[in-house]
């Protein structure tokens, strides 16, 4: 990850038309891109072509992008509604909750052995059907903070609202969660 320096630097290179520097910001980004609009689309193909359609759209409003923010934040604010709008134009019935978790970690740790590896694929798949089960904004500010590692003053940011709101939220998210998954299980 770049300093807050060096992305500043990055981003006035950006503005000024320097197309690989805007690049450089794809790279930076782009796995948790990714990562963000599967969470949201939950289809690999369409979170890739859409996080790529919002990185399109980034660099050609760059211009108005506030140089005193962090670009992630301004940059996801355009990928959520990019994914919300491909929700609402295509109906999403059918989910590949196993091509999620094939994405989202590798399983092919050959320190543990076959039954291990099975348990860990079925625990795995139980969190993301249960995960999926829970609302769009719940679903979001988890996979967000869980699986992003995304920090509460980002989400604070991400979401326009106080930190004390985050946690809030994430809070009863994670209770949801949690009966979801215990529901599941008996």
């Amino acid at each position: 990850m770049q300093t807050k320096e060096n992305e500043t630097e990055i981003l006035e290179h950006a503005r000024n038309g320097n197309k690989s520097a805007f690049g450089k910001l794809v790279k930076i980004y782009n796995k948790r891109a990714f990562y963000t609009a599967l969470s949201i689309v939950g289809s690999s193909e369409d979170a890739f072509d859409l996080s790529q359609e919002a990185f399109i759209k980034a660099y050609r409003s760059i211009n108005k992008f506030d140089t005193t923010k962090k670009f992630f934040t301004w940059y996801y604010k355009i990928l959520k509604n990019i994914c919300l709008n491909h929700i609402r134009n295509k109906s999403l019935h059918a989910i590949s909750f196993s091509e999620i978790i094939e994405n989202v970690e590798n399983m092919s740790d050959e320190s543990i052995n076959p039954n291990q590896q099975i348990e860990i694929y079925e625990t795995r798949k139980a969190i993301w059907n249960a995960i999926w089960k829970l609302s769009n904004e719940d679903r979001e500010i988890i996979v967000a903070r869980e699986f992003l590692d995304t920090s509460y003053e980002d989400l604070s940011a991400l979401m326009n609202v106080p930190i004390g709101t985050v946690m809030s939220r994430l809070y009863y998210a994670r209770k949801r969660l949690k009966k979801i998954l215990s529901n599941e299980i008996l």
